[in-house]
């Protein structure tokens, strides 16, 4: 049975078995696995303080059990500021994922901090012992949420190859890391969904649907430049060839590239030293390191070190609308 809403597990019970008598039972068919995290929760406390912060977390916590539900999965336990949850099916996990992200969205922020998720799925087989779950299936649907970032979705390979064709499409290969216990790599596949404000229920379903008229307008120094299409590719580094050439000795010669995929716009990290990415929404600011996030609404870029200490900020601007596809950029 599901744990009640209030009753949290502080154990990270997932990554080993507990000592018990119960009998173990392998089970049967696949289950899909999903952990959703709130980030930056550390954070929260110190800026919002106690209360604040926790109702905040818990109102987090809530849509996170309200998603879960709609998409037909149950969620096993609560583990501090994450949730696992179980679905039948690849499918089931995604739309949950992607409802996740917009129930988030949409809640107001708190001490000006706008909260998010990261989110991981893989589909196999896994191991109960009463009410707890173990297994290899678990331990790599945990390693995929941690290697998430705000506001993504991962999921593996074999996951991905699972997906109807429709969500399928709406997939992209990322990299491959390492998960403790298995001898080989993992390759990530990100989940691409749309966090558009007249989308309010599965919003992965509309990218067959709409066309965009987005555009992102980059600025950096004395130079601006407008991505636009789905071909350009906008390169930035100490290669005097770069579209932005960043002249910082922390900075790679070919250090990250912003491109266009499908609706959104991305940034690739490509660099020794990793690209720092802040919104002007606020939540702090990450490192990409050899990773790919979906830029949106108004930020800046760093090369090699944070924004505070660099002499060279990129600013980026998502602006435009979209269309129902009946006319041509």
């Amino acid at each position: 049975m599901p744990l009640g809403f209030d009753k949290v597990s502080s154990a990270p019970a997932r990554r080993k078995a507990p000592v018990s008598d119960a009998p173990v039972a392998r089970a049967a068919r696949e289950t899909t696995v999903l952990f959703a995290d709130v980030t930056g929760s550390a954070s929260l406390y110190e800026r919002a303080g106690d209360r604040a912060a926790a109702q905040g977390i818990h109102s987090c916590l809530k849509a996170l059990h309200s998603a879960t539900a709609a998409s037909g999965g149950r969620v096993l336990k609560n583990i501090g500021d994450e949730i696992m949850a179980l679905f039948p099916s690849a499918d089931r996990a995604a739309e949950a994922a992607a409802r996740m992200h917009v129930a988030v969205n949409a809640l107001p922020a708190v001490a000006g901090q706008k909260l998010a998720l990261r989110i991981g799925f893989h589909t196999g087989s896994i191991v109960q012992r009463g009410d707890d779950i173990f297994g290899d299936t678990v331990n790599i649907a945990s390693r995929l949420a941690a290697q998430a970032t705000r506001g993504q979705v991962l999921t593996s390979r074999e996951t991905a190859k699972k997906l109807s064709p429709l969500l399928r499409a709406s997939t992209r290969q990322l990299y491959n890391v390492a998960v403790k216990g298995r001898a080989a790599e993992i390759s990530l596949w990100e989940l691409v969904w749309s966090k558009d404000a007249d989308v309010t229920d599965f919003p992965l379903a509309e990218t067959t649907k709409r066309r965009s008229r987005r555009s992102l307008r980059l600025t950096l120094g004395g130079r601006e430049l407008v991505c636009r299409r789905s071909d350009d590719v906008i390169t930035i580094g100490r290669e005097p060839t770069s579209a932005f050439v960043v002249d910082e000795a922390t900075a790679s010669r070919r250090h990250c590239v912003i491109e266009r995929r499908q609706q959104n716009f991305v940034v690739r990290d490509l660099s020794a030293n990793g690209t720092y990415m802040s919104f002007a929404e606020g939540g702090g600011e990450m490192v990409l390191r050899r990773e790919e996030v979906v830029l949106r609404g108004r930020g800046w870029l760093t090369f090699g070190q944070p924004k505070d200490a660099a002499t060279h900020v990129l600013e980026f601007f998502e602006e435009g609308e979209e269309s129902d596809g009946s006319d041509t950029e």
